[in-house]
């Protein structure tokens, strides 16, 4: 099946129960399959076409972005009637061994057939040095094959339930490459990994002279990102103007950054927040802005990143170097385990290499034992962490 070999969708959406949160004037197309291989698309794309038909195979367009091809069904639907398609066409896929679909955002997408060189999937601030080898190419597609391989083993072997899907990503300052892409551009329940956007939405308001960050919002600010306070993130929500104000102060003005994110609720007294929503691409061009200083509040947001608090990526990750330099945001409901950060490793030259890397775990139904399921999901991600950590280092002749 084309999920032993290529990057596919991971197996059952959770926006098959639940509705897409509603978006004024926002169109949704459906995705079926994203790879860097366009061959192996086009073969995935006869595929789904001869088991839906010919009404829905002549809206079947083959695209790409940045480095990867994808398969979409061009459709510009509401998000009620996408909902509707996503669980039907999930459901004559699944029954003849193909993969579950997502909805994905209208965008003015480029066909395959017209495409251009690939383009850097993270803007750049300076000039990055090229990957000069082949060499150094294929370590790039043999880091994202080994954590594919690796979630495959786990999916085959049940230790991934049907019912969950996953999405990766890393990229490496250094060079500026895009090493690992997996699920990107797919929303997922966003959990408390929304904190840090939260954070950048009040420092905007900062920066234009309508709040304070003084003792009090310092305070809430840090119960946020550091502990993960539930109470002092809506506290600092509420500063903001509420959920709704957030999203506008993100999409408004960072919109190269937030492109799949969705926040649309305070964060219940529970803690289960299951309606803000993010792709693990917006993430990556988050983390990429604030290392980089392109975003409202930066330096503080990195700041409190790198203060002491739990993380899926470093800690039990015994390959991964003491002293490494960690900044990060984890994620988790009986939903959701996540967590996304910056990792500057020391190499054996003394130099740091930084770089992103982003894992998410997503469940359909929520875990019957929260504590048994975070902890086996958390050590996956810790596991991908040691994958990737050597495959960064590769690109650096071992450093």
């Amino acid at each position: 099946m084309f999920s032993k070999h290529y990057n596919i969708l991971a197996a059952l959406l959770l926006s098959l129960l639940m509705p897409l949160p509603a978006v004024a004037a926002q169109g949704y197309d459906i995705s079926y399959v994203w790879s860097r291989n366009l061959s192996s698309v086009k073969d995935y794309r006869d595929q789904v076409a001869n088991i839906l038909g010919p009404s829905v195979a002549r809206h079947l367009k083959v695209v790409t972005k940045g480095d990867l091809y994808g398969l979409i069904y061009r459709r510009n639907g509401n998000n009620e009637s996408t909902t509707r398609v996503v669980k039907s066409h999930t459901k004559l896929l699944r029954a003849r061994g193909l993969d579950a679909v997502s909805p994905i955002k209208t965008r003015n997408w480029q066909l395959a057939g017209n495409a251009t060189l690939p383009q850097k999937i993270e803007p750049s601030s300076k000039p990055v040095k090229a990957l000069k080898t082949v060499s150094q190419r294929k370590q790039i597609q043999d880091l994202e094959t080994a954590v594919e391989a690796y979630i495959g083993e786990l999916r085959r072997t049940g230790k991934i339930a049907r019912d969950e899907r996953t999405g990766w990503s890393v990229f490496d300052f250094t060079t500026g490459k895009k090493l690992v892409t997996i699920n990107e551009d797919t929303q997922f329940q966003a959990a408390s990994l929304v904190k840090p956007f939260i954070a950048a939405a009040f420092f905007h308001k900062v920066k234009q002279g309508k709040l304070v960050y003084g003792p009090k919002s310092r305070r809430h600010m840090q119960r946020m990102i550091q502990h993960s306070n539930n109470p002092s993130t809506n506290w600092v929500i509420r500063q903001v103007g509420g959920p709704k104000r957030v999203q506008r102060i993100l999409e408004k003005h960072y919109p190269a950054i937030f492109q799949d994110t969705l926040l649309v609720e305070y964060i219940p007294a529970n803690g289960r927040t299951y309606k803000n929503r993010a792709s693990v691409h917006d993430y990556s061009r988050f983390l990429y802005a604030v290392w980089n200083k392109k975003i409202a509040g930066a330096r503080e947001i990195k700041r409190l990143m790198a203060l002491p608090s739990s993380d899926r990526i470093y800690t039990g990750v015994p390959e991964v170097p003491k002293g490494t330099r960690v900044y990060n945001k984890t994620g988790s409901t009986a939903r959701v385990c996540g967590d996304m950060g910056i990792l500057s490793v020391k190499g054996a030259d003394g130099k740091r290499y930084p770089y992103i890397l982003i894992g998410i775990i997503e469940k359909q139904r929520s875990a019957q034992n929260y504590t048994s399921w975070i902890r086996s999901r958390s050590e996956i991600i810790r596991n991908v962490s040691a994958i990737v950590y050597k495959g960064v280092i590769a690109q650096h002749n071992g450093a």
